[in-house]
């Protein structure tokens, strides 16, 4: 093969993997099914592509990493920058990811200081 086809196939390679490690990042497979409540404390917010993120302490002193919609869902669910600040008190109802050891949830209703931001309001499960 010539090292413009040995480009061309690594860099199609690369473009696969690139869209599955996306797919699987941004969509629900690494998640659980069933739904949980955390409640804690806001040490971080985080409003950016590829999605707006907080990250919690919980009431027991885990830290949580907290994924909220893309930015526009984000928006249009009312949490915008300055909605949440660190030390402000959260609930957070979403879906855990599978690997027990990981602490991420991916969050469908977000409820600051009493405030509920409805993030994924047609997945929401109480």
């Amino acid at each position: 093969m010539t090292s413009l086809s040995n480009r061309f196939l690594l860099g199609a390679a690369a473009a696969v993997l690139a869209a599955g490690t996306a797919a699987a990042h941004h969509g629900w497979a690494w998640a659980e099914a069933e739904q949980v409540e955390i409640s804690g404390t806001v040490d971080s917010v985080t409003i950016a592509p590829p999605h707006p993120t907080l990250r919690v302490t919980a009431d027991d002193g885990k830290t949580w990493q907290v994924e909220l919609g893309n930015p526009n869902q984000t928006r249009r669910a009312g949490f915008v920058e300055g909605s949440a600040s660190p030390g402000n008190k959260v609930r957070i109802r979403g879906n855990r990811s599978r690997d027990a050891g990981e602490l991420r949830i991916k969050a469908v209703r977000v409820t600051v200081e009493g405030k509920p931001y409805d993030i994924y309001p047609d997945r929401i499960t109480d």
